[in-house]
């Protein structure tokens, strides 16, 4: 038999059913493993009920720390628009999208992905001044006129 260190509170296991998960123990002659319901597997959650909100989820809020980590260069006057631009699709759109090819988005999940971008280019355009001397947020269809020029 081989001679093995492990890590008894790192040994779970995942067990996928369509049943309600009940936490159960697995129990071998040697060591006793737990059941989870989800872990995360290299950066990303896996779960029993095969979604991926949990996940999304989590990709916007380490986005938004992102953004927040970087704030003082997205709100800097002197860097110009198209260099924030490419600092939020080099340091923020890849850490929300992480492992995105896997996913099957549902509405309301793309929904949330893009409020979370639209949230974050608003910051980046700033307010804009009516005629009336008062500042007002950038609307949706503003923002995009602006990424499509």
């Amino acid at each position: 038999m081989c001679n093995r260190n492990l890590n008894d509170n790192k040994i779970k296991y995942l067990y996928c059913s369509r049943k309600i998960f009940q936490p159960t123990y697995l129990n071998t002659e040697e060591e006793q493993f737990e059941q989870v319901n989800s872990f995360k597997y290299l950066g990303s959650t896996v779960n029993t009920g095969n979604s991926i909100e949990e996940e999304i989820k989590e990709r916007i809020v380490a986005g938004n720390r992102a953004h927040h980590v970087h704030k003082k260069l997205f709100t800097s006057k002197l860097i110009s628009r198209n260099i924030k631009l490419r600092l939020y699709n080099t340091l923020i759109r890849p850490i929300v999208t992480y492992a995105s090819e896997t996913w099957v988005l549902k509405e309301n999940m793309i929904n949330k992905l893009m409020i979370s971008g639209r949230r974050i280019m608003r910051k980046i355009f700033g307010p804009t001044r009516t005629d009336d001397g008062y500042w007002r947020i950038k609307t949706n269809r503003e923002i995009n006129e602006i990424l499509k020029g």
